[in-house]
């Protein structure tokens, strides 16, 4: 008697999954280490200069943490109500914070006591920074105005009010220390020159701004808002190059990498993209709690990520010297020992040799085929977690139902939470190539079985109606790729005799005598 021979399933890449150095490079990333902080994390600013330690503002204080280290190597906590945009000087050694109760405070980093107050707004300063020349605060405001504020004197030198509501996003120049770029809650994003003493090029988000971004040339500008992620071309006058909407909440925060300057974005989803230099999204970061802020060291060697909840999450990268580390620590225990035991064996010429079988382990639904369940085969592959999670499996075992002519039995005298799941596997992969043929082999076997008792069950005729809409829609869009397909096979055709008349005649026949 032959031995069952257990369903073989074989595993296809998903559609449109593509291994990219891109996504091996953000892939290399360990898993995240999260420190818990006193409130909602506001803001994260990496030092410019190595070791690039960070600082992370919530709450009512700013922690300063080295890039490996788990407890803050220095804080600052003279503020009375809550601090907001901690941000670092080029030169590592100041760093600027704005607060609830309006004051913009000035520390050293190896100092405690903020060495100057700036005063003049009257409501909170979320945001702060340094210009380009190191010896000027930009600062924005709740109370609808950007002031420039002198550093050695702490004198008030401009103050500017086109904003119409908060002022929430700001990105300074670091080619011209005279220019910075504001985001507001109304909706604009405005690039001020200090020369002019006002803006130069306004930008219509659509949305409250929360974030703005300067690349390294200065010519590109990214501004986000609502869903919405959008890059403006500055050199065209602020012209929109492209508006990204892949998140599904509001996009709180964005930073770039430093190799390849590399966008990612931030949001209340949860998520945290990575997008190539075409803006198309090669990697995600899964986060616990809703991001409000996001950084990354000018190395690339740590991504931080602040959260609603107060943990700061931060993401290391691995390099080839851990790999190694990890390997060598490993121990094999006396279990393993025993498990090896005689495998390395290589036997004399003329010794006799006897094979052991080697045990077959069947999985459940092998099992119940071998036995002849097929209904209870079946009930297996539709499990919830195989046919989301495995639909490969599925369609095998359906294959093998087809296979042995117990298709049409396995799917009779079926309830009708079964009957629903057969029409959520159709209404989610009848259109992959990979499984279209053996679910439209079960569609017709399901509806020539259970058309007569189908507008019984509310759910399932829902389904159906949904089903049949998308299957009308799929049909058009076949349809109008046809005519598309008979119009290049026109075109083709009528191409063909010029370039051969062309060859015959010893032309040279380019792309752009084709074209024309």
């Amino acid at each position: 008697m032959a031995s069952f021979k257990p369903t073989k399933v074989q595993f296809l890449p998903k559609l449109g999954e593509k291994v990219t150095e891109e996504t091996l490079y953000w892939k290399n990333y360990k898993s995240p280490v999260q420190i818990k902080e006193f409130g909602a994390i506001t803001k994260i600013d990496f030092s410019p200069l190595p070791p690039h330690n960070y600082a992370v503002t919530a709450s009512t204080r700013i922690h300063i943490y080295g890039p490996h280290s788990q407890e803050p190597i220095r804080s600052f906590t003279r503020f009375r109500d809550t601090a907001y945009g901690g941000r670092f000087r080029g030169d590592g050694k100041l760093l600027v914070a704005g607060s609830e109760e309006g004051l913009i405070r000035l520390f050293d980093i190896s100092g405690r006591v903020a060495l100057r107050q700036f005063k003049g707004h009257s409501k909170a300063v979320h945001m702060t920074s340094f210009l380009s020349d190191g010896f000027r605060v930009v600062s924005g405001s709740d109370d609808l105005s950007c002031r420039v504020w002198d550093v050695p004197s702490a004198v008030e030198l401009s103050s500017l009010t086109e904003h119409t509501d908060y002022i929430r996003a700001l990105a300074p120049s670091k080619l011209n220390p005279d220019l910075f770029v504001t985001g507001s809650y109304d909706h604009t994003v405005k690039v001020f020159d200090m020369r002019s003493g006002s803006s130069v090029m306004t930008m219509q988000h659509g949305h409250p701004v929360e974030c703005v971004l300067l690349y390294p040339s200065e010519a590109l500008l990214v501004s986000t808002g609502g869903r919405y992620v959008k890059v403006w071309d500055l050199l065209k006058g602020g012209q929109e190059l492209v508006s990204l909407k892949n998140h599904h909440k509001t996009v709180t925060c964005a930073c770039l990498s430093s190799v390849g300057n590399k966008l990612l974005t931030g949001s209340l989803d949860r998520h945290v993209k990575v997008y190539n230099s075409s803006y198309k999204v090669v990697h995600n970061f899964d986060c616990d709690a809703s991001i409000l802020s996001m950084a990354i060291a000018p190395d690339d060697e740590a991504l931080a990520v602040g959260m609603t909840n107060g943990v700061l999450s931060v993401r290391h990268r691995r390099h080839q010297k851990d790999k190694e580390m990890l390997t060598s620590r490993r121990r094999r225990g006396p279990s393993y020992q025993v498990f090896v035991k005689g495998k390395n064996f290589v036997p004399r010429q003329d010794d006799f040799l006897v094979s052991k079988p080697v045990k077959q382990y069947l999985r459940k639904y092998d099992k119940q085929l071998k036995s002849f369940e097929v209904s209870k085969a079946l009930d297996t592959a539709l499990q919830t977690w195989t046919r989301t999670s495995k639909p490969d499996v599925t369609v095998v075992v359906i294959i093998e139902l087809n296979r042995r002519g117990t298709l049409k039995n396995a799917l009779a005298g079926r309830n009708e939470e079964i009957r629903g799941c057969f029409c959520v596997l159709f209404f989610r992969h009848i259109f992959d190539p990979r499984f279209s043929r053996p679910l439209l082999m079960v569609g017709d076997i399901v509806l020539d079985l259970y058309q007569q008792v189908f507008h019984q069950s509310p759910v399932v005729e829902r389904l159906l109606q949904r089903l049949m809409e998308v299957l009308g829609r799929e049909a058009e869009l076949q349809q109008e790729l046809l005519q598309v397909l008979g119009i290049l096979d026109t075109l083709f055709t009528s191409l063909t005799p010029r370039k051969e008349a062309l060859a015959h005649n010893g032309m040279h026949v380019t792309r752009h005598d084709i074209e024309q």
